[in-house]
């Protein structure tokens, strides 16, 4: 099973050596596992992982290789230790699914003003757990507050994933992936509507031949060979790449994944940070340390020039309070709303698209993909490659 583990992952395209894996042998010979499965993950991926890109395919391996295997017992019995129910399990008994003539019954609570007010009224009062009401905080309900419910417009709060895509704030620790640039694209169809955003030029070192100037030089010395070199050409145009990650986002995630693959390979000079729905006072490079390591948007702004092409990528689906509302994020409370950090960005890169992976004929049911299509003064593309070359000829217009 080890053995197979170990050429699904070079399979899989994580580079593992076979010194590696003869280190993660020795220890575990030496017990270092303990013989739980969580152990021997922590274990394995510290011995066979050299890149944190490659963590979400060594996940995927493990899962697939040791799928369906518990933990042994310590004294080497074939005993089956006694645990509780997990906890999702129950939670899914919970869960209330209504019919489309039920949540049309169902009234929001009238605006984000008033949706704060009573959830900070109900933090006060409430003393216990409550299941399927329409005014506590709990589960299996209408209330605009809790989890595994329904509400045309709430706050999530104890829910992992999200269902209906309905809540304006998420009260929940959220981790997402960050996207793999190895992905091998499918069609050379988007390199090539990406290669309309190019501007060659020569700069740095002279590295590279110059066969034409070499010829002319050397018939210009009666036959003696003089070489010339010139410094390498490469595309000069410089890129700044906003992508939206997480939630409604995850069922794009294979396009987009497409898309900064070839973007990565196309622009030498890349930038790229991650924003969840709409960009507020700070973004990040690492989605596994978003909450530790983020960047300041004024200091990117800071950082690169105006000379910089601004590319958002996301599906613009969000509550619009997270567009208008300081406070209005839907994980964080944002001290001045979204639209004021969008107008900042746009003010200093005047060449900007916003590339959309949701389909055109649905953005006018969604009023923030109206509010940031305003914001964009227009220029919103979908990601298609015709809407991915109108966007390269935007940004070179």
């Amino acid at each position: 099973m080890f053995t197979r583990f170990f050429f699904d992952l070079r399979k899989a395209g994580v580079p593992v050596s076979l010194t590696e894996y003869l280190t993660l042998m020795e220890a575990m010979k030496r017990g270092v596992a303990d013989f739980r499965v969580e152990e021997f993950y922590y274990l394995s991926r510290a011995c066979l992982v050299k890149d944190e890109r490659n963590l979400d395919r060594f996940d995927r391996v493990f899962g697939a290789t040791f799928k369906g295997i518990g933990d042994a017992a310590a004294d080497g019995t074939d005993e089956i230790p006694v645990t509780d129910l997990p906890d999702a399990w129950l939670r899914k008994l919970a869960e209330r699914f209504l019919t489309e003539e039920e949540k049309a019954q169902i009234q929001a609570l009238g605006g984000w003003d008033t949706l704060m007010e009573t959830l900070a009224q109900r933090l006060a009062e409430q003393k216990g757990r409550h299941q399927g009401g329409s005014k506590w905080i709990g589960t299996a309900g209408t209330s605009p507050f809790g989890a595994y419910g329904y509400n045309p417009e709430g706050v999530r709060i104890g829910q992992r994933e999200s269902r209906h895509r309905r809540a304006v704030k998420v009260w929940d620790k959220r981790e997402f992936k960050n996207l793999d640039d190895g992905v091998e694209i499918g069609t050379r169809n988007i390199k090539i509507a990406l290669r309309r955003l190019r501007r060659f030029a020569r700069s740095g070192a002279a590295s590279e031949l110059d066969l034409p100037g070499t010829i002319r030089a050397t018939a210009a010395n009666a036959g003696w060979l003089d070489l010339k070199m010139v410094p390498e050409r490469h595309n000069s145009v410089k890129v700044l790449l906003f992508l939206d990650i997480g939630g409604s986002m995850d069922d794009h995630i294979r396009l987009i994944e497409e898309l900064f693959s070839a973007a990565r390979s196309e622009f030498k000079h890349l930038e790229h940070f991650y924003f969840h729905n709409c960009v507020y006072e700070g973004v990040w490079r690492d989605n596994a340390r978003r909450h530790v390591e983020r960047t300041p948007t004024f200091e990117v702004m800071n950082t690169y020039p105006a000379d910089y092409k601004l590319v958002f990528v996301g599906d613009a689906a969000m509550s619009p309070y997270e567009i208008t509302y300081p406070g209005g994020s839907v994980e964080h409370w944002n001290e001045e709303a979204g639209q004021v950090w969008m107008q900042r960005l746009l003010s200093v890169y005047s060449r900007a698209v916003w590339l959309n992976p949701t389909p055109r004929h649905y953005w006018d049911y969604s009023e923030s993909t109206r509010l940031l299509t305003k914001l964009m003064d227009g220029r919103m593309f979908p990601l298609t490659l015709e809407g991915l070359d109108a966007a390269m000829r935007e940004l070179v217009r």
